[in-house]
């Protein structure tokens, strides 16, 4: 159990670097090689090639080598639980603050205007 970490929490562990994330957008857009998603960013490939290790690790990112070229593309179901477990938060928080709303409005004091003196 040490060992193992949950899907989930290596997601957004891989999502927790600017870099990972700047990667990540680019292929939202489509698939591109590992010099493509290099090009814009300032380090070197070696080190672009560790971030990528880390989002297929993740499951975020799938790559395939097809002779010199390795191109990445994204994984919609590793990121289709992030969404779900980010949404299913939100929609909890809404409910709870909807009923808080609710409360307020209901147990709200009649507001009597100040006197002037």
């Amino acid at each position: 159990m040490l060992n193992y970490q949950a899907p989930l929490d290596l997601a957004f562990q891989a999502l927790a670097d600017p870099t990972r994330r700047i990667m990540v957008e680019r292929l939202s857009q489509g698939p591109a090689s590992v010099s493509e998603l290099a090009q814009p960013l300032d380090m070197t490939l070696s080190a672009v090639v560790q971030h990528l290790a880390v989002l297929e690790a993740s499951g975020l990112v799938r790559s395939e080598k097809v002779g010199r070229v390795r191109t990445c593309r994204i994984e919609p179901k590793a990121l289709h639980s992030a969404e779900r477990w980010i949404s299913e938060r939100r929609a909890s928080w809404e409910r709870r603050l909807d009923r808080l709303g609710a409360f307020l409005v209901e147990t709200e004091p009649t507001i009597k205007p100040r006197r002037k003196k």
